[in-house]
C-alpha cells in the first residue's frame, strides 16, 4: 500500500484515534470538503481535541480545538479513543497509568459533545469520571469470560494494582473498594458503537494467553451523562482471532464501524519499545510488531472469540494509533514525537 504523508504541528503533541467529522456546520465553519477529529496525548480533555481538515482547495490543516469541561477542567488525562452516538462525539480515556505505573484515577473518564458546537466558538465538553467504576465491570467481565487472559507478570501487578491499592488506601480514597489484588490493569486504546447502543472497547492490554487482542463490550455509557447518572455494565468479553503473528502479543490501537455493518480495526504492539514500560520488561515479544489493519463483525461464538480478517500489514509502522475508511479511501494516524503525522491511502 503506498501512502501519502501530511504533518501537523498541534500544541506540540501526539496524537491518538482518528474519527471522521459528521457535522456539515462544523466543516462550513472551516472551509472544508472533510475532516477529522483526533485527540492529543497526555493532557487534560479539554486542552487536547483537535481537528485535521482538508480545504475545498486539498489543503491540510490543522486546528486546536478550545473546549472547556467546567468543574472537571484540569482533572483528567490521556485521552485515547473517539467514537460516535446518537449525535454526540464521546472521548475514552485509556483508564491505565504510565508506562511504569501506577493506575492514575485521572484516566478513568469518559467525555461527550456535540460536533456542531465546536462550530460556535469554545466547545462545551461534559466529562465524567467513574473512579475506576469501569474497571471494575470489565475486570468482572474478562473472569467471567470463557477466555484465558494473558497473566500480566509480578512487576506489572506490584507496579500496577499493589501500588496503586496502597496509594489509594493511604489517602483514603472511596475508590479501593473498586480494585482487587487480582485485577488486570486496563489500557482502553479503541472504541466505537453498536447499533444496540453498547460500546466496543477494544483493550491494548491485557490480551489472551494465545496473544490475542481482547473486546469488551459495554452497555450504559451514555446514562453516565443523564440528569439521574448510571454507571456502564460490562455485557463480555471477547477475543479477536485469527489476526495475531505467532509468537506475539498484539492489542486494539483503534476500532472504526464500517458502511456494511463490520468495523474496522488496527492491532499491533501491548506497549512503546524503548520507553521504560513494564508490561515490555515482562512480556518482551508484545513490542516489535508492527500494525496491522483488520476488519471483524461482532459475530461472537459460544467461545467468546471473534473472527477477524487481515486487510493490509502496516509495516514498517509500529504504532498506528487511528484508522478510518472514508470515501474509498483509508487514513492512519500515527503516534510520533511532537507533531500529528496524517498517512492518506
Amino acid at each position: 500500500m503506498t501512502l501519502r504523508l501530511v504533518e501537523f504541528v498541534v500544541a506540540g503533541n501526539e496524537a491518538s484515534d482518528l474519527l471522521p467529522v459528521r457535522s456539515p456546520a462544523l466543516l462550513r465553519a472551516h472551509g472544508a470538503r472533510r475532516g477529522f477529529w483526533t485527540v492529543l496525548d497526555e493532557g487534560p480533555v479539554e486542552q487536547c481535541l483537535a481537528l485535521l481538515l482538508e480545504r475545498e482547495d486539498g489543503e491540510w490543516v490543522a486546528h486546536h480545538v478550545a473546549a472547556d469541561a467546567g468543574p472537571e477542567n484540569g482533572r483528567t488525562e490521556d485521552g485515547e479513543a473517539l467514537a460516535h452516538h446518537d449525535g454526540w462525539v464521546y472521548v475514552f480515556g485509556s483508564h491505565f497509568g504510565s508506562k511504569a505505573g501506577p493506575l492514575r484515577p485521572r484516566r478513568a473518564f469518559v467525555a461527550r459533545f456535540r460536533e456542531d458546537d465546536a462550530a460556535r466558538g469554545r466547545l462545551p465538553l461534559h466529562v465524567v469520571r467513574n473512579r475506576f467504576r469501569l474497571h471494575r465491570a470489565v475486570n468482572d467481565a474478562l473472569a467471567a469470560a470463557p477466555l484465558t487472559p494473558l497473566p500480566p507478570g509480578e512487576r506489572v501487578r506490584q507496579r500496577f494494582i499493589v501500588e496503586t491499592l496502597a496509594r489509594g488506601t493511604a489517602r483514603a480514597k472511596s475508590w479501593v473498594s473498586r480494585l482487587a489484588e487480582d485485577d488486570l490493569p486496563l489500557n482502553v486504546e479503541a472504541a466505537a458503537f453498536t447499533p444496540a447502543g453498547t460500546v466496543l472497547l477494544g483493550l491494548r492490554f491485557p490480551v489472551t494467553a494465545e496473544g490475542e487482542p481482547i473486546l469488551v463490550e459495554v452497555a450504559g455509557v451514555a446514562d453516565m451523562f443523564g440528569e439521574h447518572p448510571g454507571w456502564p455494565r460490562a455485557l463480555g468479553a471477547y477475543a479477536l482471532t485469527g489476526v495475531t503473528p505467532a509468537g506475539t502479543l498484539t492489542g486494539f490501537r483503534a476500532i472504526a464501524p464500517t458502511p456494511d455493518g463490520g468495523y474496522a480495526a488496527v492491532i499491533g504492539s501491548i506497549d512503546a519499545v524503548g520507553k521504560g514500560s513494564v508490561l515490555l520488561d515482562d512480556h518482551p515479544h508484545g513490542g516489535e510488531v508492527t500494525s496491522r489493519h483488520v476488519r471483524f463483525r461482532h459475530d461472537v461464538g459460544p467461545d467468546a472469540r471473534v473472527a477477524g480478517k487481515l486487510v493490509a500489514e502496516l509495516a514498517p509502522f509500529h504504532h498506528v494509533e487511528g484508522l478510518a475508511e472514508l470515501d474509498g479511501r483509508c487514513y492512519y494516524v500515527t503516534d510520533e514525537d511532537h507533531r500529528v503525522a496524517l498517512w492518506l491511502g
